[in-house]
């Protein structure tokens, strides 16, 4: 009751806003409101997670053993505001809330079964100092959050700062993040099953290249595990 009428009074203060419509939020409701979060374009790619559309474009690459997003992605439509949000209008939080989000939601699916870690995506030092933030580090918390799977962020480093993929086709992309990571203490991961967690998988150019890293390590397993999916 407490922690209801205080939210209450600081709603009344500080109106918080859906980060999606911009209407105000009610006492309960965390970064977008209710009829903002029914209409998300959902892909429920968890329910087939070893052969979905998102799986399909590592196919051949990397043996991924499953992979999902949880919404589609289109640039410019109003659900891609909260990422937009998240990743360049300092807004960390919203990281966090959007991982306990995807994964409160998939979580009956058993997507997590048998993972061992979280390894986030890493930024470029220079990125990461720009930013202040690494977007994938805070969807893993949310994550943690509602699985308790540990998150490895220093298994693997970004070794150079690269462009930005925005405006690359696919082969640029993949041109981009070739050789990018280097994967520390291999000891550490050696066979375990990680789940990759990164904001947006386009092309899945920086994933397979991050999940290429970790193959040099012996008898390591992987999945993939993205806010959104933007068809290429």
């Amino acid at each position: 009751m407490t922690t209801s009428l205080l939210e209450r009074i600081l709603n009344l203060i500080a109106p918080r806003a859906c980060a999606i419509c911009g209407r105000r939020l009610a006492p309960g409701e965390e970064m977008i409101c209710s009829s903002c979060n029914y209409s998300l374009p959902r892909t429920y790619q968890w329910q087939h997670p070893y052969d979905n559309e998102m799986a399909k474009i590592f196919w051949g690459r990397i043996p991924v053993e499953r992979a999902a997003a949880w919404i589609y992605h289109h640039g410019g439509s109003q659900e891609a505001r909260m990422i937009y949000t998240l990743k360049y209008r300092g807004h960390p939080e919203f990281g966090e809330i959007m991982g306990e989000m995807l994964a409160e939601e998939i979580a009956p699916s058993r997507f997590f079964e048998g993972i061992d870690a979280i390894i986030p995506v890493p930024l470029a030092r220079k990125r990461l100092r720009q930013r202040g933030y690494n977007q994938s580090d805070e969807i893993a918390k949310g994550i943690n959050k509602i699985t308790n799977i540990p998150i490895w962020d220093k298994t693997v480093t970004r070794s150079q700062f690269t462009t930005s993929q925005t405006h690359k086709d696919r082969w640029e992309r993949a041109d981009n993040v070739e050789g990018l990571f280097q994967v520390h203490h291999p000891e550490q991961i050696q066979g375990h099953h990680l789940l990759l967690i990164d904001d947006i998988c386009t092309t899945g150019a920086t994933l397979t290249a991050c999940a290429q890293s970790l193959m040099e390590v012996e008898n390591v397993r992987f999945s993939i595990l993205t806010l959104g999916y933007a068809k290429s």
